[in-house]
């Protein structure tokens, strides 16, 4: 009796997971749409105004994606897949015909956005979901197949969810990489986002970039192009508008500090400012403060954060040469890049965004040999007088880049040091940087 039982119920739990594994397939299979009948019309005309392309440098292919248009000539898409490009070759889904894009209008490093111009082709926008989505609506996507046939590939919305820092909607449906910046439909035909895969939990998963991210990227866009080259190169000419530029304010919700950024460190210089330009520090926290050292901002993970979120350890999706200078030494308000640990980083390449400002404390001699020492790094008498007399963070010399200094409002950055901070140095009370204002 018992083993007839337990042979009923390894029948049940092996037909339940059966029913689960072909639920699961049946999501995951397409769904053939041929020609246009009454109740799928549109989807072929939907078809045109999404894009397929290759992102090249010169002549050197680098990465394979999608995108689709949101104006009549303009495009938008995942920024990892342009970043180092200068130009990209596209096709709409429904034609076989290849265009040329070599110019950005926005911009969201944040949200790994980009709106591309495109001057040779106009297409009909897609239409974007702003509303609210329910629990388990159906989300799909189109594949780039020949002929008339539209194929449609279906999966369900799990929620809207914070991943590292970033709000996503997970989907169930299957990206892949050079599916990256496809967009997410919603069964009523309007986009939900763009779509992406990373590992979560131990886990490769599926995720839709909303599309009121998109929404607003394309409300603050450019009326000037850009060249897309000058997403990772900085040109002569701006290089030497940035030379003259006066200072920046970083405009807080504490007060405003203004500061400038010194010419002898000028791969920072220009790649402060073009984060600046691009406003990527609006909005974010100053995420790190620590008594008798300093306060960090810059970490794009901070910007949407909540209570009890670990944050601080997302940068731009890229990293800055070490570049020390003897005469740029951690001074009492002078700001610096962070990095990771010497195990993890051997070359001591700085974080791409984030920064510290240094409060610092005073130094007495014996305090500087033993650092002498440890750090295998020798102070000028210059810099022991400073550090003695004024105060700031000597440890760091020899291994951190400096790049700017304070030239006004020292006080907010005094103020700020002292919040009261959790476990993790970040301040109980959110300190926010709200924007940074250039002064030309």
């Amino acid at each position: 009796m018992k083993q007839t039982v337990l042979l009923v119920f390894l029948f049940l739990l092996l037909f339940s997971c059966g029913r689960k594994e072909e639920k699961k397939q049946a999501e995951a299979k397409p769904v053939a749409i041929p020609g246009e009948s009454a109740v799928d019309a549109g989807w072929e005309n939907i078809r045109g105004s999404i894009v397929k392309f290759d992102s090249f440098d010169g002549d050197r292919i680098l990465e394979t994606g999608q995108g689709f248009f949101i104006d009549n000539n303009l495009i938008v898409t995942t920024y990892s897949l342009v970043k180092n490009a200068t130009k990209i070759i596209f096709s709409p889904l429904n034609e076989e015909k290849k265009y040329t894009a070599q110019k950005y209008v926005a911009i969201d490093r944040i949200n790994d956005l980009v709106i591309l111009q495109c001057d040779s082709i106009s297409r009909s926008p897609l239409e974007l979901h702003f509303d609210s989505v329910p629990q388990s609506a159906k989300s799909m996507y189109i594949l780039a197949e020949s002929g008339k046939t539209v194929q449609l590939f279906t999966g369900k919305v799990l929620n809207r969810a914070k991943v590292k820092g970033n709000e996503v909607f997970r989907i169930t449906n299957r990206v892949r990489k050079s599916f990256f910046g496809m967009p997410i439909f919603l069964s009523n035909r309007k986009v939900l986002g763009t779509a992406f895969s990373a590992m979560e939990s131990y886990e490769e998963q599926s995720f839709a970039i909303p599309a009121d991210y998109i929404d607003n990227l394309y409300k603050t866009r450019s009326r000037t192009p850009f060249s897309l080259a000058s997403l990772s190169r900085v040109d002569e000419k701006t290089a030497a508008e940035n030379r003259n530029i006066k200072g920046l304010v970083l405009e807080t919700s504490a007060g405003n500090i203004t500061i400038r950024l010194f010419n002898e460190t000028p791969e920072y210089r220009d790649n402060f400012i073009r984060l600046a330009k691009e406003k990527y520090f609006d909005g974010l926290l100053f995420h790190r403060v620590i008594a008798e050292f300093g306060i960090q901002s810059g970490a794009p993970d901070s910007r949407n954060a909540g209570k009890g979120d670990v944050i601080g350890f997302k940068g731009p999706g890229y990293t800055l040469p070490a570049h020390f200078i003897p005469s740029l030494y951690h001074k009492r308000g002078m700001i610096g890049s962070p990095r990771k640990p010497d195990n993890k980083n051997e070359r001591l390449r700085s974080d791409g965004s984030q920064f510290y400002i240094v409060t610092g404390r005073k130094y007495n001699d014996i305090e500087l040999d033993q650092l002498e020492k440890q750090n295998k790094y020798k102070f000028s008498a210059e810099q022991r007088e400073y550090y003695k007399t004024i105060g700031g963070a000597p440890h760091l010399d020899g291994s951190y880049t400096v790049f700017g200094e304070v030239v006004e409002g020292m006080e907010i950055a005094d103020e700020i040091v002292k919040a009261e901070t959790d476990d993790e140095w970040r301040p109980v009370k959110d300190v926010r940087l709200k924007k940074v204002r250039i002064l030309k």
